[in-house]
């Protein structure tokens, strides 16, 4: 706990570590997690780096791996997940030549598997186009022959007999061919005669595997000229050629031979494609477990280039930052490190001295850690400043239950929140995309929401919009039942002889809902109680700067900012809480003490103008008085000029304190080189209107509370009332089947609307009002997060990314 409360204390070291034990040392304190190193190397080149070269051996590790990763994903081979708790320790040197030989290997085999895939490949497709384009060109030949009854020739034939027809058979992307066929018109001016078909089956490409629409064509032309320009343009259109015989009996023979050439071709493919699928299986399950270690030895050597090299002392020197709790942990890595290379000089370490700020850590858990993420994504905490996440766990569900307050509701957010805690183990593996993650993430979060949220709805006794009568209702009523059911107006009078004596043991009387004054009740309590929780969190906030004043050994801002500050706005604000609640007990139930006529009952609000504008007149009311007791006037009077004489205090008692300050340190020194005064003075000016100003709208700002807890419930009162209510109203048999699907409807907007939709708008306003009007009395937020070399921590980085 105490770590959560102040950051840890952390101590600058410089570490010296022989060069034969840098790896293994290093390798040991990866594993432990528990230091920050600076980077004394910032003004060198990265390529000029000592360990340069062993960053690129790491790197080329990677490309080869994701190679192999690639080939898999073409095969659909699964890699299977890695912990990281299970990942082995790093490998030594040696080992890290046998890694590289052994990924050499593997690459080396899938490549040549898959280079041999591709050439098979390739050949097949160029027999099935054979094939296609033997089948096809029978019905050209028929065609031709009938038209002109010329006899076609081979092209040895067409050389020898330059009076007849010669042709090329070929198959030609389809997108291509429009303008393949009219470049072939325009070099013969017409004299070659084109005949061409669609093949139906798509056939893939072999270099990416896309789907082709390609078309058999045969170009029949006269003499050897003619036929040169043919070809060129068939080789600048990728129009592939194959030879077709003439004769009817030639092709048979040679399409019957090309089908027992794809009929191997098959069975050779599918041995290739098995061989493969067992080459990457076997290889995927080592994949894991050399990424990271490769991973881990990357990261190993980009530390090593933040050190600075002893030449004499043939040594690495480092500086880094570690908690004070984890020193003797360090030192026992260095040990370690040494120890597993048999170095003969031990690695060390020396605490020095230093004006630059540290870190911050604090030692969360799976409990804490959310709590924190939301408060350093305001701000990291300065060093060993008051820790706002403490506080943020109480506070934050309680102010998130005021806005949300429903029995229902609340049940459905800890049952979600609940099944995550439950089930954490096996959904934290669950990778679903961003959104998922900040769910599981803030879970602890969601379940205290929740059941905050249960306890509110109790207090408001609103359970999905409806009312519990768990207790009996307090009120007796005096009418009979045709009064009560025909009187639409009758309202509820807590002053009235109709209230027993007894008190509703736990939050509303359920008889305020009935009553056609519900809304202007809760809304009168609700804004009252959204008042006081603001003031009393705004007090506690500035309460906790009491803490930082003492620990920095600021004294003096204890009496000149916190004094002040608490004062001023206790004697404003905290007596205006503290008439609301005198006025609930002078003006409250039947029987109550102080207690008055209920007709005079003044307003809170207008009190509190009129004490701040001096501004003093009789009640409007007859009979009543304005003030609710005899010295109030006096006492208003008092706070108000005792309120504004703080804010002097705030505005020059701690610059006249720190120029008193300086006079006497320049007579003892004769020097002076701190911030000039004038910077003082406006700072302070500044931050003291900053502070008058905000207690007014900041406590203006906690009525969100109240806003959004009337909007919610008045929200849910009106999904029921526009559904099931309506559903409840039929009494004719289509009403059963109608209350199935209009209760579907409910449950689906209840869930969407109410809880999701109104949940998130909940979390954001208790977030504003934790960042702002609370953490802006103490927090400054200035600091930086403690970053230490972690393989964990960069394991994780690696497999989220």
């Amino acid at each position: 706990m105490g770590s959560i409360f102040r950051s840890e204390e952390m101590f600058l070291c410089q570490m010296f570590i022989q060069s034969e034990a840098a790896y293994s040392s290093i390798s040991e304190l990866g594993e432990t997690g528990a230091v920050q190193f600076r980077n004394l190397n910032s003004d060198v080149n990265p390529f000029q780096r000592r360990f340069t070269n062993e960053i690129r051996r790491c790197d080329e590790m990677e490309r080869m791996i994701r190679y192999i990763e690639a080939e898999m994903k073409k095969d659909n081979v699964t890699i299977p997940e890695l912990d990281i708790d299970e990942v082995p320790r790093v490998p030594n040197i040696r080992e890290i030549l046998d890694l590289e030989a052994l990924l050499e290997k593997h690459e080396t085999e899938i490549v040549e598997l898959s280079q041999n895939g591709a050439n098979l490949k390739s050949t097949y497709q160029e027999m099935i186009e054979m094939h296609q384009v033997l089948e096809k060109a029978f019905g050209f030949f028929k065609d031709e022959q009938s038209a002109n009854g010329i006899v076609k020739m081979s092209d040895e034939k067409a050389e020898e007999s330059t009076g007849q027809l010669g042709f090329i058979a070929g198959v030609i992307q389809r997108d291509k061919f429009p303008g393949f066929e009219r470049m072939l018109w325009r070099i013969s001016h017409g004299n070659v005669f084109l005949r061409q078909t669609e093949l139906m089956d798509h056939q893939e490409d072999p270099s990416d595997e896309n789907l082709l629409d390609r078309s058999v064509f045969v170009a029949f032309y006269q003499g050897e000229q003619l036929k040169t320009r043919i070809n060129r343009i068939c080789f600048g259109y990728h129009a592939s050629l194959y030879p077709c015989p003439v004769e009817q009996e030639e092709r048979n023979e040679m399409l019957q031979d090309v089908r027992v050439r794809i009929e191997d071709m098959k069975m050779v493919m599918n041995q290739t494609k098995d061989h493969r699928q067992r080459v990457l299986a076997e290889v995927a399950k080592g994949l894991p477990i050399w990424t990271a270690m490769i991973c881990k030895m990357k990261a190993i050597y980009h530390t090593l280039n933040m050190f600075s090299i002893d030449l004499s002392n043939n040594c690495l020197v480092g500086e880094c930052w570690i908690p004070v709790q984890d020193i003797q942990l360090v030192q026992k890595a260095l040990y370690d490190g040494s120890s597993a290379v048999d170095s003969t000089i031990k690695s060390f370490l020396n605490v020095i001295k230093t004006n630059d700020i540290p870190p911050t850590f604090y030692r969360t858990n799976k409990f804490t850690r959310a709590f924190q993420t939301l408060i350093d994504s305001y701000g990291v905490a300065s060093y060993r400043e008051c820790n706002p996440a403490l506080y943020s766990i109480i506070t934050f569900p309680f102010l998130f239950a005021i806005m949300f307050g429903d029995l229902g509701h609340g049940f459905i957010m800890t049952l979600f929140a609940a099944w995550m805690v439950i089930w954490e183990k096996r959904l934290s593996m669950w990778k679903a995309g961003e959104i998922w993650s900040m769910f599981f993430g803030g879970r602890y979060i969601i379940l205290l929401m929740g059941l905050f949220s249960m306890y509110t709805g109790i207090v408001y006794n609103d359970i999905f919009s409806k009312t519990m009568n768990i207790f009996g209702s307090s009120w007796s009523i005096n009418y009979n039942t045709s009064t009560i059911m025909r009187n639409t107006d009758l309202v509820l009078n807590p002053a009235s002889e109709d209230y027993s004596e007894n008190i509703y043991p736990l939050g509303l009387d359920p008889a305020w809902m009935l009553g056609k004054n519900k809304i202007i009740f809760l809304n009168t309590l609700k804004m009252k109680m959204s008042i006081i929780i603001g003031v009393i969190h705004m007090i506690f906030g500035v309460s906790i700067s009491v803490i930082n004043y003492n620990h920095l050994r600021k004294r003096s801002s204890i009496l000149l900012e916190f004094l002040p500050q608490v004062l001023f706005l206790i004697l404003l604000f905290g007596y205006m809480v503290f008439m609301m609640f005198f006025k609930w007990m002078a003006f409250g139930y039947h029987g109550a003490p102080f207690v008055k006529r209920a007709g005079c009952a003044p307003s809170i609000l207008i009190m509190f103008i009129n004490m701040m504008l001096f501004k003093y007149e009789d009640s409007a009311l007859e009979n009543c008085n304005e003030f609710m007791f005899d010295f109030q006037k006096t006492l208003q009077i008092i706070l108000v000029v005792l309120s504004l004489l703080c804010i002097p205090v705030m505005l020059l008692g701690k610059p006249l304190y720190i120029l008193y300050q300086r006079k006497r340190e320049s007579v003892e020194s004769d020097t002076s080189d701190e911030e000039p005064m004038s910077e003082v003075f406006i700072h302070q000016v500044i931050h003291t209107i900053e502070y008058v100003l905000s207690t007014i709208s900041h406590t203006a700002s906690y009525l969100r509370l109240w806003a959004l807890s009337l909007a919610h419930a008045q929200l849910s009162e009106v999904l029921w009332m526009m559904t099931l209510e309506k559903s409840f109203l039929l009494q004719n048999i289509a009403g059963a089947p109608f209350l199935f699907f209009v209760f579907g409807f409910w449950a689906i907007a209840t869930i969407t609307i109410l809880c999701l939709m109104e949940g998130l708008s909940a979390f954001l306003h208790t977030l504003r009002l934790h960042w702002v009007e609370f953490m802006s009395k103490f927090y400054e937020g200035l600091g930086y997060v403690f970053q230490p070399f972690s393989f964990k921590v960069i394991l994780a980085g690696e497999a989220e990314a």
